[in-house]
């Protein structure tokens, strides 16, 4: 793993474009990536009309799927193939239509193989609308996806 320095911000901009370039989820429900930094992303994602539950609110998949996608490019940024061993969300506020959320995920520890990283998810007016926390297990070798730049 390579943390620190020009070299790990350029292996994670490649590694999460690599990523998000396969990944049709996150492109389906719109969401946008802010920012990206090694163990780090923000991603945004507007609340359109098709992710409403019943209630008139957001459908809390929809906010999941947000927080799981920024937690995957966060522990994907440093070019190994990583997957979810688990995550969990707790719901604080309720989104709705026209809302813009951004999800900030962040690690907080990080192991050989395993990670833990915590995502947070507010609304535009920096409401607080979800927290989650996911466990990462790092698979063998390099992401084939991920070319080094010359």
């Amino acid at each position: 793993m390579n943390d620190g320095g020009v070299d790990s911000q350029s292996l994670a901009e490649r590694s999460v474009a690599a990523l998000y370039t396969a990944d049709r989820m996150s492109q389906t429900l719109g969401m946008r990536i802010v920012a990206i930094a090694a163990h780090e992303c923000v991603l945004a994602m507007t609340v359109k009309a098709d992710m409403v539950n019943g209630l008139g609110t957001c459908h809390g998949g929809s906010i999941f799927s947000l927080a799981d996608s920024a937690f995957a490019f966060a522990c994907n940024s440093g070019g190994a193939p990583t997957v979810a061993a688990g995550a969990s969300i707790e719901f604080l506020a309720a989104a709705r239509v026209g809302d813009e959320l951004t999800a900030t995920a962040r690690a907080v520890w990080q192991g050989r193989r395993a990670g833990l990283y915590d995502v947070t998810i507010v609304n535009q007016q920096g409401v607080r609308i979800a927290l989650f926390r996911g466990r990462s297990y790092r698979l063998s070798g390099a992401d084939p996806r991920v070319r080094e730049s010359k």
